[in-house]
């Protein structure tokens, strides 16, 4: 998060290509004959690539994207879009959101936050394999929708102020760009990600022992609400049931390849694992508790007890009960503040006009600051949009609020007040979470294991569904097994 810039507010279209042809839900997966990468998609994949990289906050380098990539290609291909590896582009996003999606032209993308959740390399094939089945069978046509990045974001804050711009500026950096699919599309794809699995040589029960794994951190983080991270974005664009890892596992037995037979190739891609990035990226700022960290930025501001932060590419946003608000940042205009809130204002606006209050200037721990605020109407009643600025040297860093009308900041009103700067000491001390795969050892429990999550709650819990465990596992030396620890 925060980047250059006041947030663009126009949305980018992610439309399916003209050239797709569409075949009827009634079609069987085994009869869904996918055309090749047609010109026109490989230009709309590549014009949509940098944006999609942006919004995921860059590609991940290193041995876990070269790792990714091959795994990747090797599945696209199976799919006969293309017989070329080189016609496909395999990305690992940095991004702490669980997410994986493709886009025409064979352009394939797996957050790192989701590798992490896979147990094996099968498991990131059929996740991948899935992804691309939904290209194959043109699903995205098939739903007639134009998806857009401005559009596809958090609604939470549209419901609340009736304002298509408001809703757009508050909910980009969600990073969640695909809306979700039938469950007819999301069954074909499934079936069509088993079949490219059989065909890759993998182990096609790989399908369903990832839904269930998705179907368990799902749950987690429905126990872990308020805290960093929602429900996982995969999760939530492709729902996970019982009945698609039931089903999956029925269509793995129809391939005829016995459970096991396939290559999982676990330790390979367990090694692999060991010391990749997890949670947020410190340098893009850093969610812990209720507390924002920007250890390069040297800034930090708390949310209050019950509100939620969601740190994304662009932007944080804030939500809770009663109240929502977004931190974002930009250059300082030659006429300060002042000029920095008008445009704020004007973004929010749009092609519309928002009148706002005379600004004032206000001084927050040691920061020079300014706050503007304005009316808005939404469908129940009317809201306060403020705007709070601080001068940060050639930045400049605002919150934007939203509360019930009367209210001004209303509940956020502390959250705007603890907005301060960071020493030296507290960005040093500040240290990202990564992968640690360990061997067992003997007397090593599950319990024992998860007390060296670096996590003060729920440590046996994410330790469980972080390796497919269950509270009945037994643990055997020399098994491998994934912590989530402080890296240097």
């Amino acid at each position: 998060m925060m980047r250059n810039g006041l947030i663009a507010l126009t949305a980018i279209a992610l439309a399916s290509s003209a050239s797709y042809a569409p075949q009827s839900d009634a079609q069987s997966t085994k009869s869904a004959a996918p055309r090749a990468i047609s010109p026109s998609e490989k230009a709309q994949g590549a014009k949509y690539h940098p944006d999609l990289l942006a919004e995921y906050g860059g590609a991940y380098e290193g041995t876990q994207a070269t790792y990714v990539t091959r795994v990747g290609k090797k599945i696209s291909l199976q799919s006969g879009l293309s017989n070329a590896e080189g016609d496909f582009t395999v990305t690992l996003l940095n991004s702490p959101v669980e997410n994986a999606f493709a886009i025409p032209g064979g352009y394939v993308y797996v957050t790192r936050q989701l590798l992490a959740l896979m147990n094996d390399e099968a498991e990131l094939a059929s996740v991948m394999g899935h992804e691309v089945g939904h290209v194959a069978a043109r699903h995205s046509a098939k739903r007639n929708t134009t998806s857009t990045i401005g559009q596809i974001l958090s609604m939470g804050v549209g419901a609340l102020t009736g304002n298509t711009a408001l809703s757009q500026l508050a909910g980009y950096g969600t990073q969640l760009y695909t809306l979700g699919f039938s469950r007819k599309q999301e069954y074909q794809a499934d079936d069509l990600g088993v079949t490219y699995l059989a065909r890759g040589g993998y182990d096609p029960y790989a399908a369903s022992s990832m839904l269930a794994s998705l179907g368990a951190e799902t749950a987690l983080q429905s126990r872990l609400s308020g805290q960093a991270r929602n429900i996982p974005a995969w999760a939530s664009t492709h729902p996970n049931s019982t009945d698609r890892v039931t089903r999956a596992r029925k269509q793995a037995s129809a391939t005829g390849i016995p459970q096991g037979k396939g290559a999982r190739n676990r330790d390979a891609f367990l090694n692999m694992l060991d010391g990749m990035l997890y949670d947020d990226d410190p340098k893009e700022g850093f969610v812990s508790g209720q507390q924002f960290l920007h250890p390069v930025l040297k800034l930090k501001f708390a949310a209050p007890a019950g509100y939620q932060i969601v740190n994304g590419t662009e932007a944080v946003t804030i939500s809770g009960s009663g109240a929502k608000a977004q931190f974002s940042a930009g250059r300082m205009p030659g006429n300060g503040l002042a000029g920095y809130i008008d445009a704020v204002f004007k973004s929010i606006a749009g092609n519309s006009t928002i009148n706002y209050s005379e600004i004032r200037n206000i001084e927050i721990n040691g920061i020079h600051a300014a706050q503007a605020s304005a009316r808005a109407n939404n469908a129940s009643g009317q809201v306060d949009v403020v705007v709070t600025a601080y001068d940060f040297g050639p930045m400049a860093y605002h919150f934007m609020t939203i509360a019930p009308a009367g209210q001004g900041t209303g509940p956020l009103a502390s959250l705007v007040n603890s907005f301060s700067r960071m020493s030296d000491a507290e960005a040093k001390a500040i240290k990202p979470r990564v992968v640690d795969v360990v061997a067992v050892k003997a007397g090593d429990t599950p319990a024992s294991l998860s007390a060296r999550m670096a996590y003060s709650d729920y440590r046996l819990e994410r330790f469980l569904t972080l390796n497919a465990l269950d509270q009945n596992s037994r643990l055997t030396p020399g098994q491998k097994v994934k912590l989530i620890i402080y890296g240097p």
